[in-house]
């Protein structure tokens, strides 16, 4: 009940956001990188995940534009972002990030990554550390191959969402998105849900990016860990959902551990999606990380189940 009402109220603050969308091109390292900018006061970079267009961060902007300047892209090779121009690796988009936050004369900005986003968020914050203000990472891991190594539900699940009839495509997907309880058993309620999320990604849940692939081989081959210590002093916020079978909530508790002074916060409950589907929730703990004073202390927080 709460994931279609929290679906509902949202709906003419999203569509407001997609209506009012400019998007200006970038050109750099052979691709035009095709953005958006909306909101008013301090810069916030947002770095969306595998496969995902910028504006999986819609159901966070109503949230954040009010007080923020928000800064969302598609990355190379995905949506408006084309060619695909550099390959692709951590360090590419790193500097896709880099050059953005450049166009637009930012210093430094606050940096929020999700999924492949928050690998992204951290090693742009090792490589450039006077460029973040503060660093948040959800869904997300240090080391790539936790995220990307073959288990029995990434291999069953994903490969559902490749082969098949395109609603039992959309299906599988969902089931990476959500947990299993929040995937509708009724027919036309699936595919509603499915359409409607379809709007954060960017694509139809049955379609997948021709360059998916190559941001996935780049997710990992990457690995932080041995450098998390090098964060001690930059305001960090680690959320994981319960649930999450890309980025494993025991992941997102060893980064937070790892990274001196990090709070940690965990919605029970949810999965890989929760920045989309408890999308109230998520952003006011990201709201209370992005005004928080810098002196907070580790923490661990774990968010209960929302009531319908």
């Amino acid at each position: 009940m709460f994931l279609w009402t929290n679906l509902i109220v949202n709906a003419a603050s999203l569509l407001a956001c997609i209506l009012s969308w400019k998007l200006p091109i970038l050109n750099f390292g052979g691709c035009a990188l095709s953005y958006t900018i909306e909101g008013a006061g301090p810069p916030v970079l947002l770095i969306q995940g595998v496969g995902v267009h910028g504006s999986g961060w819609l159901p966070q902007l109503p949230a954040l534009t009010p007080n923020f300047t928000c800064l969302t892209w598609d990355h190379r090779g995905i949506g408006t972002s084309q060619p695909i121009g550099s390959k692709i690796s951590i360090a590419q988009l790193v500097d896709d990030s880099l050059a953005l936050m450049d166009s637009q004369g930012w210093d430094s900005a606050h940096i929020v990554g999700h999924s492949m986003g928050g690998i992204i968020a951290q090693e742009l914050a090792l490589h450039a550390r006077s460029r973040v203000k503060t660093l948040t990472l959800m869904c997300t891991v240090a080391k790539g191959s936790d995220a990307t190594g073959l288990t029995w539900f990434r291999f069953w699940t994903g490969s559902r969402t490749r082969i098949g009839p395109r609603a039992a495509r959309r299906r599988a997907f969902l089931q990476i998105v959500l947990p299993p309880s929040e995937v509708p058993t009724d027919k036309q309620k699936r595919a509603d849900l499915a359409e409607q999320i379809a709007k954060y990604f960017g694509h139809d849940l049955a379609d997948h990016s021709p360059h998916e692939m190559k941001q996935l081989l780049a997710l990992g081959a990457h690995d932080t860990t041995p450098r998390l210590a090098e964060l001690a002093g930059i305001p960090t916020l680690v959320i994981s959902g319960e649930l999450d079978g890309i980025a494993p909530a025991r992941c997102g508790q060893a980064l937070a551990n790892a990274i001196p002074g990090a709070k940690y916060v965990e919605f029970h409950g949810a999965a890989h999606g929760v920045p989309m589907m408890r999308a109230e929730e998520v952003n006011n703990v990201l709201l209370s990380h992005l005004t928080a004073t810098p002196e907070s202390s580790t923490s661990y927080e774990r968010c209960p189940t929302q009531s319908s």
